[in-house]
């Protein structure tokens, strides 16, 4: 049976893809600074900026899957994600291992339009340039056939447990399971994609277990693009809250940065919520004939655990 290694355990798709890999009896092995413990699972404590302690905790996997979410800071990633993609790359290959790499689409940058997987990277921000960056090592990597890898794109997700560095977790459910009012940032009425964590794991284990699908860029399923306007009216149904929303301007925004570190660094990829954003995921669909999850379903779902937790 093959090994499953998680690179960075302890972050929301690591949470959800461990359950995947539970209910098909895999072998899973748990790797980050300091990975939880869960019966029946291995677990590595490495620090991925240590190549040595990359390369102890890949020995023996056959498939590792990089998960990691470095602390939400231009600075850092610049410094650390280089890094961190060579030191991978290298564990894997020297223990003959598939790659299945987690990424966003911050690379793209602004695109008019539908963004697909062969959309030019013309990153408008510094973490996307950075992305741009290490995407572009696992490219050549992968395209001179020195390992056997897989770049698999989300867009900003919700669901079940996802409660923060998330526009609907954020904005919607955490505040109307408050009684509070919902938020939207910036454009309430502009078509956006957004990735559903279950169908993202799902999607994980199906390009991680064929062989077919190595050697590509793939964009996680995400269903059709909603206005955060609809987003909200879904979610009042089952959070049985008003559908009625705040939209925040833009200019707020920056103000909250300046008190609030995370809201500082996320304004660069603000243009997500003020224009129009598609994350066009046919491809993946059609290959593996997957149907995201509908709304009126993941929503309700989401709802649920919101509510009881």
């Amino acid at each position: 049976m093959a090994l499953h290694t998680l690179l960075g355990a302890n972050g929301t798709i690591a949470n959800a893809l461990v359950q995947t890999l539970q209910k098909r009896q895999e072998n899973i092995r748990l790797v980050s600074r300091k990975p939880r413990q869960l019966e029946g699972v291995e677990t590595v404590k490495a620090d991925l900026l240590d190549r040595d302690a990359v390369f102890l905790a890949v020995a023996g996997s056959d498939i590792v899957y990089l998960l990691v979410g470095l602390r939400y800071h231009a600075e850092v990633w610049r410094i650390e994600w280089p890094v961190i993609i060579q030191n991978v790359i290298d564990a894997c290959k020297e223990a003959d291992a598939k790659l299945v790499f987690f990424d966003n689409a911050y690379m793209y940058g602004k695109v008019d339009g539908e963004i697909t997987e062969t959309t030019p990277y013309y990153a408008n921000s510094k973490k996307g340039c950075v992305r741009a960056e290490v995407a572009r090592l696992l490219q050549k990597e992968m395209e001179s056939g020195f390992i056997k890898a897989v770049i698999a794109r989300a867009v900003d997700f919700y669901g079940p447990e996802v409660t923060d560095k998330s526009a609907p977790g954020v904005y919607v459910f955490s505040k109307m399971k408050a009684g509070k009012k919902a938020q939207w940032p910036i454009n309430a009425d502009v078509p956006r994609s957004f990735t559903y964590v279950p169908d993202a794991v799902e999607a994980l284990y199906l390009l991680a277990t064929r062989d077919e699908a190595y050697g590509q860029i793939w964009h996680l399923p995400s269903a059709r693009p909603i206005t955060g306007r609809e987003f909200i009216q879904v979610a009042a149904r089952y959070m049985n809250s008003s559908d009625k929303a705040f939209v925040l301007p833009k200019w707020l925004l920056k103000v909250v940065g300046l008190f609030n570190p995370f809201m500082k660094e996320a304004y660069e990829i603000n243009y997500q919520d003020e224009y129009l954003f598609i994350f066009n995921t046919s491809k993946f669909e059609k290959a593996f004939h997957f149907r995201p999850t509908p709304y009126v379903e993941s929503v309700k779902i989401t709802a649920k655990w919101f509510i009881e937790n």
